[in-house]
């Protein structure tokens, strides 16, 4: 999403869409229509020249075909959108529809500074979007009810990209979205790659937290518990699975390259053309950048998220979201049911290599075709379910303060499994006490 997991980020979206009443660009709303147009401010964090281009030209396409409301395309950016919203929210001019990641969405919407849009979204649009993804933009307001405040529509998967010439030479089965591979099988196959000079996988653990907890739920590891309202931080069987298992091929099976251990998620690729390593779990997202910069000749294929008991995966989204100060609200979802239509996702989606949310646009023919491996990657949204640290007050400082370096040392062999469970633990729950109300 460049859902900044990988990529980090947080905040705030909301979307819904010709619902409510009484706004000034209703039809039959008002006596008279207004002799300007309503103008409204649409703050987006798209980046990519792809993702950039799809995201202006459904404002030009809206702007024509409505000029009683007109659309201002605002640029914003993932590495600062929080600090700029805060004082925008505080000074009373943050944008009318705001563009951002779930994650973020809870301390605005306790703070009441987006609209909740429960009772306001159309039911088209409220249907066409799985329930497990509206999951990542409901919550508490502050006054203990629960609320909507963004339209989810695109997410993230984990899948892994291979280099199709060590795979196929290694003989071993191919997985498909019906049968994946299993964590046992994915150790066996990178043990099989594993010669002449080149390894089985590559872990980039730079930035592991996000990536580790996501995959936890293939066993079902949450990391977090709830009882009595109070979180606190559980690492027991469940949460060690993957942790053990990266390990192990790290130390015992030796089948992952420890070049890759410090990097970021792109940073192993030029080694990945190189045929230094085969396999390489990443975000849907970085398909992209192997499509464009691999070495002429160089053939990939992208394969599906693995299996444990579950194949869940962790997930946050991408959202459109409404200012509460906003003035034209019905008009703000009105723009925000277009901008995400089904046919407007799958532009989004191709744009930013992520996976739409809408069920109709996950259909389409450019989300299914087998170029660059779409096929199998949207298959793969029907493995994400919310990320349960979403919920969790605390988290950011939780994930940069102690899941961040007690897992970096873990894979860097300096300390124990048990040890870095009781750094999570111990250090997490001394953080998250502060967040307890």
């Amino acid at each position: 999403m460049r859902m900044k997991s990988a990529l980090a980020a947080a905040a705030i979206v909301a979307l819904a869409a010709g619902c409510g009443s009484g706004g000034s660009g209703d039809k039959g709303g008002s006596a008279a229509e207004p002799s300007e147009p309503v103008k409204l401010n649409f703050l987006s964090l798209a980046w990519q020249k792809e993702s950039v281009a799809a995201n202006k030209q459904i404002v030009d396409e809206w702007n024509k075909a409505n000029p009683k409301i007109q659309v201002t395309y605002v640029q914003g950016s993932w590495d600062n959108v929080n600090d700029q919203l805060v004082t925008q929210f505080a000074g009373g001019t943050a944008p009318d529809v705001i563009h951002n990641d779930s994650p973020a969405l809870s301390g605005f919407s306790s703070d009441g500074y987006l609209l909740d849009l429960s009772d306001k979204l159309p039911a088209e649009l409220k249907s066409d979007i799985p329930q497990k993804s509206w999951d990542t933009v409901t919550f508490d307001d502050g006054k203990g009810k629960q609320g909507v405040y963004g339209v989810p529509f695109l997410q993230e998967s984990q899948v892994i990209i291979a280099n199709k010439k060590l795979l196929d030479g290694a003989g071993v089965r191919i997985p498909t979205p019906d049968n994946p591979w299993t964590w046992d099988e994915f150790a066996e196959a990178s043990k099989k790659m594993t010669k002449g000079g080149a390894f089985g996988v590559a872990w980039p653990m730079k930035s592991p937290v996000n990536k580790t907890l996501n995959l936890a739920l293939n066993f079902g590891g949450t990391f977090f518990q709830t009882a009595d309202g109070k979180t606190t931080v559980k690492v027991g069987p469940e949460e060690k699975q993957v942790l053990q298992r990266i390990h192990d091929q790290l130390y015992k099976d030796k089948s992952a390259d420890p070049a890759a251990l410090g990097q970021g998620t792109a940073d192993p690729l030029p080694a990945f053309y190189a045929g230094k390593f085969a396999l390489l779990p990443a975000g849907v997202y970085l398909r992209q950048q192997v499509a464009e910069q691999a070495p002429k000749g160089f053939e990939w294929v992208t394969l599906p998220p693995l299996k444990g008991t579950t194949s869940d995966q962790g997930a946050v989204s991408q959202t459109l979201s409404v200012s509460q100060d906003s003035k034209h609200a019905d008009e703000a979802l009105k723009f925000i049911s277009f901008f995400l239509n089904p046919a407007n996702q799958a532009k989004l989606a191709k744009g930013d290599w992520l996976l739409p949310t809408s069920v109709k646009a996950a259909a389409d023919p450019s989300m299914t075709t087998k170029e660059n491996g779409w096929d199998v990657a949207t298959a793969s949204a029907k493995n994400l379910v919310v990320a349960p640290f979403l919920k969790v007050n605390g988290f950011d400082e939780w994930k940069s303060k102690v899941a961040t370096p007690a897992l970096q040392e873990y894979f860097a062999n300096k300390i124990t499994i048990d040890a870095v469970a009781k750094k999570l633990v111990e250090d997490g729950n001394k953080v998250l006490e502060r967040y307890q109300k």
